[in-house]
């Protein structure tokens, strides 16, 4: 019997509304609440999610250098990597070393993933 269930997975960055916007985008959630220090990215406000908390003097990852660990990142699955690839460009993300690996406008690291074969397709972010 599980202790617990996750609730958010809580990220430092330094502008939460701008981390929202860029996640709800690519991941089909809304921003389901925001005020100047954090902001969440859910299903519904009854929902777990992505949060964000702002940290003024965050020091971004500089992965895949270890000088400052990635700290956290997310397996994002998509149906297309290289059409999602341009479309998280295109919401600010910047391209990382490796295959299908970009940074948010934060600077942490996330991977697109090519969907496993028992997930349903992805639908919007090809």
């Amino acid at each position: 019997m599980p202790l617990g269930r996750l609730h958010h997975l809580i990220v430092d960055c330094p502008d939460p509304m701008a981390e929202a916007r860029f996640w709800s985008a690519v991941l089909g959630d809304p921003v389901t609440y925001a005020d100047d220090d954090f902001a969440v990215v859910s299903a519904g406000t009854a929902a777990s999610g992505l949060a964000f908390q702002r940290v003024a003097d965050l020091v971004a990852p500089t992965w895949p250098d270890p000088a400052v660990p990635q700290q956290m990142h997310l397996d994002v699955m998509v149906d297309d990597q290289d059409t999602a690839g341009t479309a998280v460009l295109a919401l600010g993300a910047r391209r990382l070393a490796g295959d299908h690996v970009y940074a948010d406008p934060a600077g942490h690291p996330f991977c697109l993933i090519r969907r496993p074969t028992w997930a349903p397709p992805v639908g919007g972010l090809a």
